[in-house]
């Protein structure tokens, strides 16, 4: 295959609206980034992590040194929890008040950086008096924001070269997306040696992260041919190097492609924007924040799958053919991709479902409720291919509660010979 002949040690830069340095070893590009926050009379920042991963990862002994050496102070916020909320952005940005903080460092995943590009909003002048909550109830239009630099940690998100956040206003169960065009990190560095030591069931959720940007951004009403290119090259990818780096994390090759499928994920997705699994996902982290949000997408996709396949069955053959080969493109093999892909999900350790995880009918009623409740999933509710009624949104949360191959026989869409003869061979694959 063509990537073995890539150079993953070479660090090239990928330019979107972000500047992207991505390649074994581009953490070093720090220091040049820090000579541009010097020429940009930047010489206060606020750093914002979680307080394991900026010091696990080594980030923070090549970081902190080179701010020392350029005078530049900071303020470390390493309060981050997994699906950040509006209070925690306030505390975030109230330290970077306190130092006059003119950008913003983010160092993690997707919960760090998301926390991190809403501070920068909440730090620039005009918005002051502003706090997250008015930010994510949408009260004004961040349209500014102070400079922006994402050191990623994982492979999924993306979120280090588009334009989203996410935050979760615990007490209304919201959990709404920021989109603004101030929130573009000015830099980003991709490297995959940061990620060795991602633990296994973090590098399969945020893999599936990726997986789940390009499948709806493939298929919404805003896709074009850009965002379907690199869908197909994006799940590629992730089918052959997700397995590969689950087994050996120390495999620098695989973190590279998944790394770059990611970031091209988000791309895509920045360009072809969200629709279910996104908008379904955000109520069940709202209501059960300690979901991890891989996890929670994952858990829907087979059924998002199943609906939304006999609307663009062309789109998602080609980019389901590595994982659901010999798929024709045809409306009537919709549950037959959804199938295929439950099994590669759970053949790459990915199980449970939705009751596994203590979900029940009750909670299928409250999320989806939620989701044309909450500001802006709406706006990715709409830009499904097909109708997003109350119906849709209720059948895809229940079909996630229990396997989707059984609810699938069950109904008759499936024969029931055909789904045990798929289980075996599932179950055959976890063992080879």
């Amino acid at each position: 295959m063509w990537e073995s002949k890539i150079n993953v040690n070479q660090i090239v830069e990928i330019r979107t609206r972000t500047l992207c340095y991505l390649g074994v070893g581009a953490l070093q590009k720090i220091d040049e980034i820090a000579d541009w926050m010097q020429k940009q009379g930047i010489d206060k920042v606020l750093v914002v992590t979680d307080k394991i991963v900026y010091k696990v990862t080594g980030v923070w002994d090549i970081l902190e040194p080179v701010l020392k050496k350029r005078n530049i102070a900071y303020a470390l916020f390493d309060e981050v929890v997994p699906n950040p909320t509006v209070d925690g952005i306030d505390r975030a940005a109230q330290i970077g008040k306190q130092i006059g903080a003119k950008a913003v460092i983010g160092i993690g995943g997707g919960s760090p950086i998301d926390t991190a590009k809403s501070a920068a909003v909440l730090l620039y002048p005009d918005y002051a008096q502003r706090s997250a909550r008015d930010l994510y109830t949408f009260k004004f239009a961040a349209e500014k924001a102070v400079p922006i630099i994402a050191i990623n940690t994982t492979h999924g998100t993306g979120t280090e070269v588009d334009r989203f956040a996410v935050a979760s206003i615990p007490d209304l169960e919201y959990k709404p997306a920021l989109v603004s065009e101030a929130i573009y990190p000015t830099f980003a560095i991709d490297d995959p040696a940061i990620m060795a030591k991602l633990p296994a069931n973090q590098t399969r959720y945020t893999a599936i992260d990726s997986v789940n940007h390009v499948t709806e951004a493939c298929t919404s009403l805003a896709t074009s041919p850009y965002t379907v290119m690199m869908g197909i090259e994006t799940i590629r990818l992730v089918a052959r190097y997700l397995p590969q780096a689950v087994a050996h994390p120390d495999d620098l090759a695989a973190r590279y492609y998944l790394l770059y499928a990611s970031m091209i994920a988000g791309i895509c997705f920045d360009n072809g924007l969200l629709h279910f699994t996104h908008a379904l996902e955000h109520p069940l982290s709202a209501v059960k924040p300690d979901l991890a949000h891989g996890l929670g997408l994952a858990i829907l996709l087979p059924a998002v799958i199943r609906h939304i396949y006999p609307a663009v069955p062309e789109i998602l053959a080609k980019l389901y053919e590595p994982i659901v080969p010999g798929l024709l493109g045809v409306p009537g093999e919709a549950a037959e991709c959804a199938i295929g892909v439950e099994e590669w999900l759970y053949a790459i350790g990915i199980t449970q479902k939705l009751e596994d995880l203590g979900y029940t009918e009750a909670d299928v009623d409250k999320c989806a409720q939620l989701a044309f409740t909450t500001p802006s999933l709406d706006v990715l509710l709409s830009m499904a291919p097909i109708e997003a009624t109350k119906q849709v949104v209720h059948d895809i949360y229940h079909e996630s509660l229990s396997l989707l191959s059984c609810t699938c026989a069950d109904a008759g869409r499936i024969p029931a010979s055909q789904v045990e003869q798929r289980q075996a061979g599932s179950a055959g694959s976890l063992l080879q």
